[in-house]
């Protein structure tokens, strides 16, 4: 949390130094006789609010930073938000923001990838339904220094500040076996132990965030604009996916959560993807032959019962190295409320 406050600080350092920059040439300057300043005491502070809809995508153990690229496309999913932006000075504004997004994550995508097949054979997946609360600084690049009714025609800018958001993972249950493939919550089944004796504590359903950024607006008429807009939320969790540790104990996880649970902890032995419904019989024997593991008699690779490597509590499920992040992307219509009109005085 110490670096989380640093780094917070830093940025609104950053940018709320061109607000004391702006106002300073704006008013303080009247204090030291600077008359060539009061040419920018006509900025007047105005208001604007916006709807987006976008993309969202996510990396952490199921969607890896090491395929960037891949990761960005590959389960990309949707968000919705909407803002409420106060224009202090002429680059600087404070924006408050609503953000629903959804983000997910599939192994089944690497099958056949080189260097990732143990992503396919572990087989996990999820949603996660991201609802957040986020303080924003905006820092415009080119000024509205003429108020907003002449603001410029384009206005790049950037954005930083801190969220705090609720979150709740889901994965379907397996295909057969009792279960009916629907989706289920993930973290009150302790799918690594969490919460459970002799395992670490269960991971919050709330979190903070560090949301980066940047965009451009467009001005469409006098009240209207259109923006668009990218920005990388930094997370302090690595359980977005529900993975971050190490495999639990199956005999713990029934005496829990009873066969729901040992089922949605270790799924490497499920034959059909929940979520995409392909058969993995092919990906997982191609797996133990070329991992010099002894393939049943019968052919049939699920006849083992389990897969070295995915068994123990001593087996790594996830990566606890690197915190889970998603990355929004937005279209948004911005309607900027008018000034109130100032009438003449009555005499």
């Amino acid at each position: 949390m110490k670096k989380l406050f640093l780094f917070t600080a830093l940025i609104t350092t950053v940018l709320c130094s061109s607000v004391f920059d702006v106002d300073a040439q704006s008013g303080f300057g009247n204090l030291f006789g600077r008359k060539s300043w009061k040419k920018r005491t006509n900025f007047q502070p105005y208001s604007s609010v916006s709807f987006g809809v976008g993309t969202s995508s996510y990396y952490g153990d199921l969607s890896p930073y090491s395929r960037f690229i891949p990761s960005t496309f590959k389960g990309m999913q949707w968000n919705l938000a909407f803002n409420y932006t106060r224009q202090f000075s002429p680059s600087f504004g404070l924006r408050f923001g609503l953000t629903w997004a959804r983000i997910a994550g599939d192994d089944n995508y690497m099958e056949g990838v080189t260097g990732y097949d143990t992503y396919f054979i572990r087989n996990l997946h999820f949603r996660n339904d991201v609802k957040e609360l986020s303080i924003l600084g905006q820092l415009d690049l080119v000024p509205t220094s003429k108020g907003i009714t002449r603001r410029p025609k384009v206005v790049p800018y950037l954005f930083g500040g801190i969220s705090i958001f609720a979150h709740d993972p889901m994965a379907k249950t397996p295909v057969g076996n009792g279960f009916s493939n629907e989706w289920v919550r993930l973290q009150p089944l302790h799918t690594e132990g969490q919460g459970l004796p002799g395992y670490a504590k269960p991971y919050s359903l709330i979190g903070v965030g560090i949301p980066l950024g940047l965009g451009l607006r467009y001005k469409l008429n006098q009240k209207f604009d259109l923006g668009v807009e990218v920005g990388y939320r930094v997370t302090f969790t690595d359980y977005l996916d529900d993975v971050g540790g190490n495999y639990a104990d199956p005999a713990d996880l029934q005496a829990s959560g009873g066969a729901l649970a040992v089922a949605m902890g270790n799924r490497t032995m499920e034959k059909i993807a929940a979520r995409s419904l392909k058969s993995r019989t092919q990906g997982v024997l191609n797996y133990l032959v070329s991992n010099n593991i002894s393939v049943p008699a019968n052919g049939d690779p699920f006849f083992l019962g389990y897969i070295p490597g995915f068994v123990d509590r001593t087996d790594p499920r996830g990566n606890s190295k690197l915190k889970d992040s998603y990355m929004l992307t937005s279209i948004k219509l911005i309607y900027n409320i008018p000034p109130k009109i100032k009438c003449p005085p009555t005499r």
